[in-house]
């Protein structure tokens, strides 16, 4: 296990961690997480939802306790202060994505796939423009695939190795005939693995847009879209920072969103709209694409949030985050039974090299059989550990994960029909079959006492 107080950079040598910065996320987490311990709560479940700090909400209460807000499309003093709120949350959202606001928009939206239904709905998918997506891509991305079917667009998969990476991806580009959409994620949500952001450069120069997924990566990743230019971006900022819910945000090259043929119109969209000449006019760049009142009060939120990482600065938490995913992986993989069978089966990188922090795992009976992850994530909830269980919303990732004989699942699928249930699912595919696993995520309260409790709960199942 690589000891406390260090952890491995992307080369995969450790380094040494200096003592202050671990003395700042534990004094951090006291001060602006004081309820964990309080609730004698480990939480690891990041990837979910980052954790908002008390210091986001007082100044989120105080903001609304002395402002006055208005609906922002109107021209009174309380629009003006929800529109100056707006404004300089979509700038707050550039600058920390290193975006030049000459070439890129932020449109305010619900949620990341919110963002994502933005673009798949309204790109020009056809016979000469298809889809391209990762294995590993969220349910969110994967549902686009539904629009460019529709519109008889080709649908190609860029498939994953045995680490869940991106299989030659550039390889897989230049063997497609038709260019059109490429989307994949900066980081998966299943494994944890990092996936190269030079692909954004190398696909638009072969033809592709890029739809770049990044609501796992930004939580704990720099992002510049000057070195990485993809055309969109999709993310959530309760995974940033974890408060406001309901707020996402697409982030869009200009020349890009120009290329989108919006299917519809709504309030805040328009310039005008004549019912007796039956036509409308969309507003220029990102506005052509907020529909109805953005959160406004909500969006107000995000200057707390963002200064919370400001003051703790991204390569400093990505370093605290790297040393915390060694710690839980060392641990992981050393876990057996009695009789030296393995306890655990981790799916993806087994080292920090190439990954976020999420792991996603199984835990074993002494026969290689999965434990039903309901199972091991009850046992945690019972002991005050908070990790999820699941295939997250990610069947491709999961799929190639657990293997299994692709026939066999199709025959019990279509049986079970309007039946499904997992326990069933579970009966119809035998013991061996893994129909979903653990996924324990860390973040910037966790600390070494989290990732070891995880450990025990993990650890409980080999009976020693």
């Amino acid at each position: 296990m690589i000891a406390e107080g260090s952890w491995s950079d992307n080369a995969g040598m450790p380094l040494t961690q200096p003592a202050d910065t671990e003395t700042f996320f534990e004094e951090l987490r006291r001060r602006e997480f004081a309820r964990l311990d309080a609730s004698n709560l480990a939480y690891l479940d990041f990837t979910g939802s980052a954790l908002y700090a008390e210091s986001q909400i007082e100044a989120h209460v105080r903001e609304l306790e002395r402002g006055v807000f208005g609906n922002p499309h109107s021209a009174h003093a309380p629009s003006h202060v929800s529109t100056h709120v707006l404004d300089a949350a979509r700038a707050d959202v550039l600058r920390q994505l290193d975006a030049d606001p000459a070439t890129y928009g932020v449109v305010f939206t619900a949620n990341a796939s919110a963002a994502l239904k933005l673009v798949g709905e309204a790109y020009p998918f056809g016979p000469n423009a298809g889809f391209v997506l990762a294995t590993d891509n969220h349910n969110s991305v994967r549902g686009i695939h539904e629009y460019a079917k529709r519109a008889g667009g080709p649908v190609h998969e860029l498939p994953l190795d045995d680490e869940l990476r991106l299989l030659e991806p550039e390889e897989h580009l230049q063997a497609i005939e038709t260019r059109g959409l490429l989307a994949f994620p900066a980081q998966s949500n299943f494994s944890g693995v990092v996936h190269p952001l030079d692909l954004v450069g190398r696909a638009r120069a072969l033809g592709f847009d890029v739809l770049l997924d990044a609501a796992a990566y930004v939580p704990t990743h720099a992002l510049s879209l000057r070195e990485t230019p993809a055309d969109f971006v999709a993310l959530s900022f309760y995974k940033l920072f974890g408060f406001p819910t309901g707020v996402g945000a697409l982030v869009a090259r200009l020349d890009a969103l120009g290329r989108l043929v919006r299917p519809w119109f709504a309030g805040g969209t328009v310039t005008y709209v004549s019912v007796f000449l039956d036509r409308y006019h969309l507003r220029p760049g990102y506005e052509a694409f907020e529909d109805g009142t953005p959160n406004f009060l909500g969006i107000a939120a995000l200057a707390p949030g963002f200064s919370l990482l400001n003051s703790v600065g991204m390569s400093r938490l990505t370093a605290h985050v790297q040393r915390l995913t060694a710690r839980l992986l060392d641990g992981l993989a050393s876990l057996t039974h009695r009789d030296g069978a393995p306890l655990v089966r981790i799916y993806g990188p087994i080292s920090t090299v190439g990954r976020g922090g999420t792991i996603a795992f199984n835990v074993l009976d002494r026969a290689g059989n999965p434990v039903p992850f309901e199972e091991v994530e009850g046992r945690g909830r019972d002991l005050g550990v908070a990790m999820r269980g699941g295939c997250f919303c990610n069947p491709g990732a999961s799929e190639r994960a657990f293997g299994g004989d692709p026939g066999r699942a199709r025959a019990c699928l279509d049986g079970l029909h309007d039946h499904f249930t997992l326990a069933g699912l579970r009966d119809c595919l035998g013991p061996s079959a893994t129909v979903g696993a653990m996924r324990a995520s860390v973040g910037l309260p966790t600390n070494a006492r989290d990732v070891d409790r995880a450990i025990e709960v993990v650890a409980s199942f080999g009976g020693h």
